[in-house]
């Protein structure tokens, strides 16, 4: 079988078979806690108080005491009203945790302005802050918070008190100040867009991946109902052969004008009923000793995973392509393949305009399914970023997560599968998935 170039494709997910809440991007509360930053903030204390000491003490350096014991102090005093406060709440919000590193960068911006400002070697400190909250704020509020690192940088490289010096002031070029405050600026904005920017993908990543592991845990509990089935019919048989045999031992002693007649008949034709139904769930089969359908042919699961999308007005086909006479695969019937397969194929009902067509072949190697549509094809200005979550080809206003293709993705993957993405020719998007043939049907997972 010829394979076309492997490309990606968007597709956004399912919006029935996989609900799947869109965690708001406002909504970033509680991702750090009172107690971490109260403990960096005694981190910072003890250093300043190490320094002080070590200045005053050892280097014998002359510097304003009282105003920098008295800044430090109010860091003191911030952690014991916190460390009071924050049992309760252990978490903090985005604003408060925003009040927190603002609050640091402040004080440690008034320490710079009574000892040098600029010249101070210890100035690079203002980035650390701001660095803890590009990993943990909102876009709006690193901003706010990059916006006061800028404006605590001008105030310190324009205004500050003379650097305390054994010999003199220690005064640096203008030139040379100036570069140093270039350079600590851009070093602020470059920091906090890139630790925002990896802190933000692995946030999507991570919520992205708890998505996928509900899909699976849907379809798992959805497999498991065949289990249940049968554990219930084989307890209810007994009672309910003994309450037929009690009903027909009643139909024969009441004579066929009595009053009870009717019911008891009533009474044995649906325990008869309920026998039937009984049988059909604990029937297994023959192949196979475990749970009822657990293992299903390919044609049998394919037909399973698109069933429940034959609800849109583009007809769905499903057609077998056998290689050199070979069996058709018998293969559990696995959740992940389940869902994966029914993202796929629904999300080629949702943008087809007529038909798509599922194509099972396999041969004695390797098992394909290829999954072609008539639509539109897939969005070329996005198809090197397909397989990211979140991303959708549909606006998000329509509440739509671009989840689709990576849930897919991800499950398929876990069954050892790989899947490919292109358009066709004639137009119209084309989706192929292969599995080595041993590891389908003996049902073990290859490495995603």
């Amino acid at each position: 079988m010829k394979r076309r170039p492997m490309v990606r494709r968007l597709a956004s997910d399912p919006k029935d078979a996989a609900p799947f809440p869109a965690p708001p991007p406002h909504r970033l509360d509680g991702r750090v806690t009172g107690r971490t930053l109260v403990l960096m903030r005694w981190i910072a204390i003890s250093g300043q108080l190490t320094s002080l000491a070590v200045i005053t003490g050892c280097l014998d350096i002359q510097m304003p005491i009282l105003p920098v014991l008295a800044t430090i102090g109010a860091s003191v005093l911030l952690n014991v009203v916190v460390m009071a406060q924050r049992g309760s709440q252990p978490r903090l919000t985005d604003r408060d945790a925003t009040f927190h590193l603002a609050f640091d960068t402040l004080q440690l911006t008034l320490l710079l302005y009574l000892n040098g400002g600029m010249c101070n070697p210890f100035t690079i400190l203002l980035l650390a802050p701001l660095t803890v909250g590009a990993a943990i704020l909102s876009i709006h509020n690193v901003i706010l918070l990059t916006v006061l690192n800028q404006l605590c940088l001008a105030v310190i490289a324009t205004w500050h008190y003379p650097l305390p010096w054994v010999a003199a002031h220690f005064q640096l070029p203008p030139l040379y100040a100036m570069g140093v405050w270039s350079g600590l600026s851009m070093a602020s904005v470059m920091l906090a867009c890139y630790v925002f920017r990896v802190a933000h993908e692995s946030r999507r990543i991570t919520d992205a991946l708890a998505a996928s592991q509900l899909a699976l845990a849907r379809e798992q509990r959805l497999s498991a109902l065949g289990g249940l089935a049968a554990a219930a019919a084989h307890e209810l048989g007994t009672p309910l052969g003994t309450i037929a045999v009690v009903a027909s031992e009643l139909a024969r002693e009441v004579p066929a004008d009595s009053p009870i007649a009717e019911d008891i008949a009533l009474l044995r034709s649906q325990s008869a009923r309920c026998r039937e139904i009984l049988a059909e769930l604990s029937r297994k089969p023959e192949a196979d000793g475990g749970p009822p359908f657990e293992r299903l042919p390919l044609t049998a699961l394919l037909e399973a995973a698109a069933t429940p999308h034959r609800t849109t007005p583009a007809a769905l086909s499903i057609t077998v392509r056998p290689a050199n006479g070979a069996r058709e695969p018998v293969i559990r019937r696995s959740p992940e393949i389940l869902h994966g397969v029914g993202n796929l194929v629904q999300n080629a009902l949702q943008f087809a305009k007529c038909h798509v067509e599922v194509e099972a072949v396999w041969d004695d190697e390797s098992v394909a399914l290829v999954i072609t549509d008539d639509g539109p094809g897939f969005s070329s200005h996005l198809l090197g970023r397909l397989g990211e979550p979140y991303i959708s080809q549909r606006s998000d206003s329509s509440g739509h997560m671009g989840l689709g293709i990576f849930i897919a993705e991800t499950l398929l993957e876990r069954t050892g599968a790989s899947v490919a993405f292109s358009n066709q020719r004639q137009g119209g998007a084309r989706v192929e998935i292969r599995w080595p043939r041993r590891a389908l049907e003996s049902g073990d997972r290859g490495e995603s």
